[in-house]
């Protein structure tokens, strides 16, 4: 009996007009617009499958080209968004996020390991091919998963970039990495 894994494609949204201390909800600037089409093209070869997105501008703006290329919507799906802030406040935020880039998913709230579960269980729970427009952080928690790391980040995945797994409803096996880009400067 063969076993059928689907295969999910999570795609980072592509860059966002503004940081994470900036905005807490920016879309894409003119580049994130181009990675996005450039995305969509390199997907627009596989045949098609599912989309879901997050609920933020900047991975529905990602998923944009793509869903006109094969006139369907993404389902929108929160489980993929970007990691919660434990702040509203942008400034302080940045200050969380470089400090929780340096550590290990023990070591984080119980609401943030709640947080990464249910992640972990959504992309589990998908029964069919799916690409994925998501974040950074939410990819570096499918890699750690699938790499059995606790390190919070584990690999520098570049704005529209494609990183490819696997799983048997149990376990997330990584494929292939996407294109990874120089950790930058959080603002």
């Amino acid at each position: 009996m063969c076993i059928v894994m689907p295969k999910l494609y999570l795609v980072r949204h592509g860059k966002a007009a503004a940081g994470f201390g900036e905005d807490a909800d920016p879309g894409l600037d003119v580049l994130g617009l181009s990675q996005a089409a450039a995305a969509a093209e390199r997907l627009n070869l596989l045949p098609r499958m599912a989309l879901r997105s997050s609920p933020l501008r900047r991975a529905r703006e990602t998923a944009a080209p793509l869903e006109a290329l094969w006139k369907v919507n993404a389902n929108i799906d929160p489980a993929v968004s970007e990691i919660p802030s434990p702040t509203p406040d942008l400034a302080a935020r940045v200050i969380w996020l470089r400090d929780f880039m340096q550590g290990r998913w023990s070591d984080v709230d119980p609401g943030l390991k709640a947080w990464r579960s249910t992640l972990i269980r959504a992309l589990l729970s998908l029964d069919e091919n799916c690409v994925i427009f998501s974040h950074y952080v939410a990819i570096n928690v499918a890699a750690g998963a699938a790499l059995q790391d606790e390190r919070t980040l584990v690999f520098s995945p570049a704005n529209a970039s494609i990183t490819i797994f696997e799983h048997d409803g149990h376990t997330l096996r990584l494929i292939e990495m996407g294109e990874e880009a120089p950790l930058t400067r959080v603002n």
